[in-house]
């Protein structure tokens, strides 16, 4: 069957608007009730997660060609297998909220809303990026964005949202390996104490780099460490449960009770970075069974085919789009020049007059300019 066909075919054919299905949010602490058991999930979101999801996988696959290529250096960390974690928060909450995460940050930068060609063409350094080619890839920021950075940066924008006394809450986002660490316990204490709008959120993806959560925690029930901050377990290759217990998050925090913590559970299947193979520490029949049974991208599939709010044919029309958007997002990011030199030393400032920049010695001077 032609594609053209194919579309015809998809255009004649009455599809559901709706429908409803189960969720579970597996564990909860100190909180009365929990998110919904049912949501619903129409024809039209469904088709946006599944192309949001389908764009930020085959970008980090493209990301992952580039590198290999030696067209992108440096650090790289690739979210593939937890496309439903950064599609799924951003259907909970609204552009207006606050968003930060550490350096798996290509998905998030996708979700909140710069273009695929921005963030292959931060990854390879060139003018056209979201940073103007200076960040890369641990280093990428949209509006309401913060890009890779610690968690005590999203404590601050926490208390913004309560000091401005606006309706926003702040997503802080850090992994199992992180979870260990002391200042977020720190961080804990002071939104409790101020009760801010704050959603703590662990991506539990079950390896801290290269070290299992069994190795390096002796609790693993990470939506627990808030002790007293109600907690949530959530599965995090189901897009529809991350968004329902997003929403019931982001509810609990402007309702003004303080801050709450999820725990993702997902997966990754890329190493921890593009230098790590990621199957020293662990096996590739394990990668291959979560592909298998767990996909979120094949479960959204299963799901909408199977009731009738998309057929086979219109996501492998979507599928084709995404491709073309990939490829063409690649070749002008690898067509784009890269910054001048005399700007190394623009956007220190975002609206300060033009001064001077010492460079690598006292004689050096850059100029910059907001």
């Amino acid at each position: 069957m032609s594609f053209k066909a194919s579309r015809v075919l998809v255009a004649s054919r009455n599809f559901a608007n709706d429908a409803t299905f189960e969720i579970k949010v597996r564990s909860g602490l100190r909180l009365e009730e929990g998110p919904p058991v049912t949501t619903v999930l129409t024809r039209e979101d469904g088709l946006k997660y599944y192309r949001m999801m389908q764009t930020v996988h085959r970008m980090e696959l493209k990301a992952d060609q580039l590198y290999k290529q030696k067209i992108i250096r440096g650090f790289c960390h690739l979210c593939d297998g937890q496309e439903a974690c950064c599609v799924g928060l951003e259907a909970g909450i609204n552009p207006t909220d606050h968003l930060i995460t550490a350096y798996r940050a290509h998905g998030f930068t996708f979700t909140r809303g710069l273009s695929v060609r921005e963030i292959l063409a931060e990854l390879t350094g060139r003018k056209g990026g979201c940073a103007k080619g200076k960040g890369g890839s641990m280093h990428m920021y949209a509006k309401n964005f913060y890009g890779g950075n610690g968690i005590v940066g999203a404590q601050v924008l926490a208390l913004a949202c309560k000091y401005n006394g606006k309706d926003e809450v702040c997503l802080t986002l850090y992994g199992d390996g992180a979870a260990n660490q002391g200042q977020i316990f720190e961080a804990y204490n002071m939104a409790a104490l101020w009760k801010l709008p704050c959603i703590f959120i662990c991506e539990n993806n079950r390896y801290g780099m290269g070290t299992s959560v069994e190795r390096a925690a002796a609790s693993t029930d990470y939506y627990k460490r808030g002790d007293f901050i109600p907690g949530l377990r959530v599965d995090g290759m189901d897009i529809l449960c991350v968004r329902e217990a997003t929403r019931f998050a982001a509810a609990y925090c402007r309702s003004g009770k303080g801050p709450i913590l999820m725990e993702l559970q997902t997966y990754r299947y890329h190493g921890h970075s593009m230098s790590d193979p990621g199957v020293s520490y662990r096996t590739r029949e394990e990668i291959q069974e979560v592909r298998s049974k767990s996909d979120p991208i094949m479960l959204l599939k299963d799901r909408m085919v199977n009731n009738n709010l998309a057929s086979v044919e219109e996501l492998k029309e979507i599928d084709v789009e995404v491709r073309k958007e990939i490829e063409d997002a690649a070749q002008f990011a690898t067509a784009d020049p890269e910054p001048p030199l005399e700007e190394l030393g623009y956007h220190i400032y975002s609206s300060d007059p033009p001064f001077e920049v010492r460079g690598a010695n006292q004689w050096i001077k850059f100029k910059s300019v907001s």
